[in-house]
């Protein structure tokens, strides 16, 4: 065997060991240039996530041929193009739903078969990343599956019994992230270049497996999952005190902040993105960062990454060291700790439990604020926490992080200032982005709920849940959809950010599913 070849298998061998794909498939806007271009800026589709999703008809190097051929360049002639060459999604999610109006537990189980997939294989030229078991989208048009909206959606399926499809997304993510090296934002190709508020940690708990082996799994992913985290330490030095996920803070301990490896326009949002960085001051590649991150912080887009909460050019989402992801990655050093105990793996056990300890210490001295009983977000450029108050200052209750005097100030500040008659507000400031007031989501609310009732604030915790509870079903009353979010002011759909309202909707049945299993005597339909 010569020496080229015992290397290229040397290569292939690191490659399987790090458990990291050689190939990452393109984006639609690496695959298709200029036609991508043309269709998302000349708005060939209202909704930017359109082209993206679409599917072939044939190689991509033949239609990138034709078109260069042809060069349409007017919406129409493109328009004609594409509906020529590929295929083009449309609703994922029929928009007459039960009109007999089921009870909402039932209405809930009902949807699960509607919202879920088969196992997915790849399609040459297609965004979609293959998946090998089943999975529950979101709806609308959200086709695919999203990190953190999983976390809630599995509340849902375990309290209705379906154990089967939370393990089966457990096994989609764990091979996500053996070939990725990470869970990505949605199961995209453009989502690869982020990830999403890493709750696979939190996912792993539900699981009811026993099994040795397939623990071993989870821990395998954890770890490459905390890596993929916490890689930018590595480029840190003297001179840089913040590279990729990471920031190193005044006193030498490591915090995490959200990115991308990317700084062009998001795929899915490409001629929105455009049109923000040309209003921005700076480098428009700042921006995009900016854009990109704040889309990896699920909040996309929040008063929380913004300088000016009513100019969307003015985010900075890079600059913020975030308490929501921070607590996250705190409870998966935990978790990673508990797994390796349970394996017998006493050296693993004491790195991320003493990992989990600097976390701990490093977030109380930066992302909580005694004086304003909350914790926060913390701008490391500015050295100072951000002035937004918003439902993350919950996160540290949620995951166990926070002590009995943080917490009940917490919910001191909670109660005054973040409950709404229709539930928890996102933050107190109206800004038309769809992570402020007067929205309200159900992630938020399950967070809420549970940090309080963990720290004993039952009462606190069910009043929340009274609130969402009448706002889902009123809705669900009058429309016979259960939405992606809310405005809890009103009691009514929410409103605000990027595209039209969607239902389905994976996260709110799961939280709602999970809140009547919770609180029983809440189930709208229990005193009928």
């Amino acid at each position: 065997m010569n020496r080229a070849i015992i290397f290229l298998l040397l290569l292939v061998s690191i490659a399987t060991q790090q458990c990291v794909a050689l190939t990452p498939p393109q984006s639609p806007a690496d695959i298709y240039g200029t036609l991508f271009e043309r269709v998302q800026l000349q708005k060939v589709f209202s909704d930017g996530k359109t082209f993206v999703d679409a599917i072939p008809k044939r190689s991509t190097q033949e239609i990138m041929a034709d078109f260069t051929r042809e060069n349409p360049d007017t919406p129409d002639a493109l328009r004609r193009f594409v509906a020529a060459n590929f295929e083009v999604p449309g609703s994922a999610f029929a928009d007459a739903i039960n009109s007999t109006r089921p009870s909402l537990r039932e209405h809930i189980n009902q949807l699960w078969s509607q919202l879920q997939r088969p196992a997915l294989n790849e399609i040459p030229g297609s965004s979609a990343l293959g998946l090998p078991e089943s999975f529950i989208v979101p709806g609308g048009r959200f086709r695919e599956v999203y990190y953190w909206d999983t976390y809630f959606t599995m509340l849902g399926l375990t309290a209705d019994g379906r154990d089967d499809v939370v393990d089966s997304m457990l096994a989609n993510f764990e091979s996500l992230i053996t070939r990725y090296g990470h869970i990505p934002n949605g199961t995209r190709s453009y989502y690869l270049s982020r990830s999403q508020p890493p709750f696979f940690a939190l996912m792993i708990q539900l699981s009811k497996t026993t099994d040795k082996a397939v623990q071993k799994k989870y821990l395998i992913a954890l770890k490459t999952e905390h890596d993929y985290w916490m890689k930018g330490k590595n480029c840190i030095s003297a001179m840089v005190i913040a590279c990729e996920r990471v920031v190193k803070m005044n006193d030498g301990s490591f915090l995490n902040r959200y990115w991308d490896d990317r700084n062009t326009p998001r795929d899915e949002s490409y001629a929105e993105d455009v049109a923000t960085a040309k209003l921005s001051n700076r480098p428009i590649t700042e921006t995009f960062r900016h854009l990109r991150a704040g889309a990896e912080s699920g909040w996309d887009f929040s008063s929380r990454w913004l300088t000016n909460p009513n100019q969307i050019q003015t985010i900075h989402t890079t600059d913020i060291v975030p308490v929501d992801l921070n607590s996250l990655l705190w409870a998966q050093e935990k978790e990673i700790s508990r797994l390796c105990k349970l394996l017998n793996d006493k050296s693993c056990t004491n790195d991320f439990n003493r990992q989990a300890i600097k976390r701990a210490k490093a977030i109380r001295n930066y992302l909580w604020i005694a004086k304003e009983k909350r914790f926060g977000d913390y701008d490391f450029l500015n050295k100072k926490p951000t002035n937004i108050l918003s439902a993350a200052t919950l996160y540290p209750l949620f995951v166990g992080l926070a002590n009995k005097n943080e917490a009940n100030a917490v919910a001191e500040t909670t109660q005054r200032s973040l409950i709404a008659s229709g539930g928890l507000r996102t933050t107190q400031l109206t800004t038309g982005q769809q992570w402020d007031s007067p929205n309200g989501w159900a992630p938020l609310q399950w967070v809420a709920v549970s940090g309080l009732t963990q720290y004993g604030k039952q009462k606190a915790a069910k009043d929340i849940a009274t609130r969402w509870l009448q706002t889902v079903n009123e809705t669900y009353r009058e429309t016979g959809k259960l939405l992606e979010k809310y405005d809890v002011e009103e009691r009514r759909p929410g409103g605000g950010g990027e595209y039209p309202l969607q239902d389905g909707f994976g996260w709110t049945n799961g939280v709602t599913r999970a809140l009547i299993e919770q609180f029983p005597d809440l189930d709208p339909d229990a005193k009928k």
